[in-house]
């Protein structure tokens, strides 16, 4: 049943739980309500929000959720999710639990609202401790903007409007972890002291592209690395198979094997980056929708090499080599390796995202060829 939440003005907010196909609907929908003002905020594909909220999403496989929507005056104003992670208790406790999917119009009574619902749904799970916004874990789309509003987002990354932050300290939210994102050219000049490491290793270091005839045995090599390579980091859940399985559906179709660059440490995988061309290029013209002719158009900017930016989403170095010289150089080597696949694919520009605030060993790699934070995301924790 709808629940009407205590209300300070004359107008009632209204709190349904999404149950069925329409309210999904609505959920959908949210955010272009929130975002119609907003010139840099790029509009997500409808088709691809709906498969990334149902029972095929591979996350379910491992999480529960439930989802809400606020209405105003019957229009849907606001939306935020709530989940428990069977992974992230399994390393983390079993009263944890996160928010997400969390969008809503500057109205304090419907964002309360919305977090008391979400809360509630946790507390009778045995959380003691929630934090968020992830959609739905950490290795998707995670945290609120609180830098970086002038400028639109990149693919496969969030966009906020201003008045999340302080909306959730007023609930009682403290900020918990920020993940910060780069900005760099992608023809960046390579500094001397990594021209010396990659020299230094060049004969125990490999770098090679993705071999696309065994794209199942590569996907299963990038994520053995990733998984290694992040599992000492803040908030860390392993990608499981099935997930970085339709992770790679999406590299197999949008991205060239040049722009997955692999380093072999004599013969042995040991550091991989994956360069994605910015969909977001694209999908600001779309509305949300690659029917009839947003396909056709994406297809044609892809082939004819018409997005002029980019992100690289993964990378990794493997755990042992990490803090060593030849770490340092093997992070060099698969940031340096696809410069010129980059270019011959027209991408001029690329983010680096996000990396952990207190990542200070990547973050000095970024300051020397030339990067520029431009973006800083906000993970909020409350205790129940």
């Amino acid at each position: 049943m709808p629940i009407k939440s205590n209300q300070t003005n004359t107008t009632p907010i209204t709190i349904r739980p999404v149950i069925n196909w329409r309210d999904m609907g609505d959920f959908i929908e949210v955010p272009w309500h929130v975002y119609k003002n907003d010139p840099m905020w790029v509009p997500p594909l409808r088709l691809e929000r709906r498969f990334h909220y149902s029972k095929h999403n591979p996350f379910f496989k491992h999480g529960e959720w439930q989802a809400w929507v606020a209405y105003k005056n019957k229009q849907p104003v606001g939306r935020i999710s709530a989940q428990i992670d069977t992974l992230y208790r399994e390393r983390y406790g079993n009263d944890t639990g996160h928010f997400g999917s969390l969008e809503c119009i500057n109205d304090a009574d419907a964002f309360s609202a919305l977090i008391l619902h979400a809360e509630a749904w946790l507390a009778a799970r045995h959380t003691g401790h929630v934090n968020g916004p992830f959609s739905h874990s950490i290795n998707q789309e995670s945290g609120i903007l609180v830098d970086g509003f002038d400028t639109p987002p990149v693919v496969m990354m969030p966009h906020s409007p201003t008045w999340y932050g302080g909306l959730l300290e007023n609930e009682g939210y403290l900020p918990e972890k920020d993940l910060l994102a780069y900005w760099v050219n992608a023809n960046f000049e390579t500094p001397r002291v990594m021209r010396t490491l990659i020299q230094r290793y060049a004969k125990q270091v490999q770098i090679r592209p993705l071999k696309r005839k065994n794209f199942k045995a590569e996907m299963e090599i990038l994520r053995d690395i990733f998984n290694d390579a992040w599992s000492e980091n803040w908030g860390f859940i392993p990608f499981t198979e099935a997930e970085f399985a339709e992770l790679g559906t999406s590299l197999r179709l949008l991205v060239s094997d040049e722009l997955i660059q692999i380093a072999e440490v004599n013969g042995v995988p040991a550091a991989f980056m994956v360069v994605l061309p910015n969909l977001n290029e694209v999908f600001t013209q779309l509305n949300g929708s690659l029917f009839p002719f947003g396909l056709i158009k994406l297809i044609r900017k892809l082939r004819s090499n018409e997005i002029h930016t980019g992100r690289i989403p993964l990378m990794g170095v493997r755990k042992q080599f990490q803090n060593t010289p030849l770490g340092i150089a093997l992070a060099c080597m698969v940031i340096n390796a696809p410069k010129q696949a980059a270019k011959e694919k027209g991408i001029k520009e690329v983010e680096l995202s996000w990396i952990l605030e207190d990542n200070k060993g990547m973050r000095g790699i970024l300051d020397s060829i030339g990067s520029k934070q431009y973006k800083r995301y906000r993970i909020y924790g409350k205790t129940l």
